[in-house]
């Protein structure tokens, strides 16, 4: 079965906040772009609360203006289509967060796109690769999979986990 890979970090070193979804869905990996999927709330969420707009590398500079970086928990797992639910976990590996962390000390907050997303980062990234001054959010996941809470909600939710550390 075939291997899905993630994408490097879209993150300048300045971040303060590291939004990480779980890998890359088959839209996304066939656009070489992070929730290309057009049904995807990620970009519709980013509009509303920063106004970040245009082609993707015009968004991803903005996100990263904002002090955002955007990344995955996984760099490759098994992933027969494009649900969480898929994701092999016994394939699955995690990216080099302790890396990650060296180069963007200034991260204060870890917010978590879907529980998958959590889940997987509490069971395979070391939790000594982060000092307890990082807070941890988890949002509900942008995937048009996740139809359950409409856009207002997760809006809402969004807004409340990433404007305080921003602002600081």
């Amino acid at each position: 079965m075939h291997s899905s890979d993630g994408f490097p970090p879209v993150a300048r070193a300045d971040a303060r906040v590291l939004i990480l979804g779980s890998l890359p869905g088959q839209k996304s990996i066939a656009e070489q772009q992070y929730y290309a999927h057009p049904q995807n709330a990620f970009w519709p969420i980013m509009r509303e609360l920063f106004g970040i707009e245009g082609d993707y590398p015009s968004r991803c500079e903005q996100l990263t203006a904002h002090r955002i970086a955007l990344w995955d928990v996984l760099a490759s797992s098994v992933r027969p289509g494009s649900l969480d639910a898929d994701i092999r976990l016994d394939t699955a590996q995690a990216n080099d967060f302790r890396r990650f962390f060296e180069v963007h000390a200034e991260i204060q907050l870890l917010a978590f796109n879907g529980r998958k997303a959590e889940g997987m980062f509490r069971r395979l990234v070391a939790a000594n690769c982060l000092d307890g001054s990082v807070a941890r959010a988890g949002l509900p996941s942008t995937s048009p999979a996740y139809a359950a809470m409409p856009f207002s909600g997760k809006l809402s939710a969004w807004r409340e986990a990433l404007l305080p550390p921003l602002a600081r």
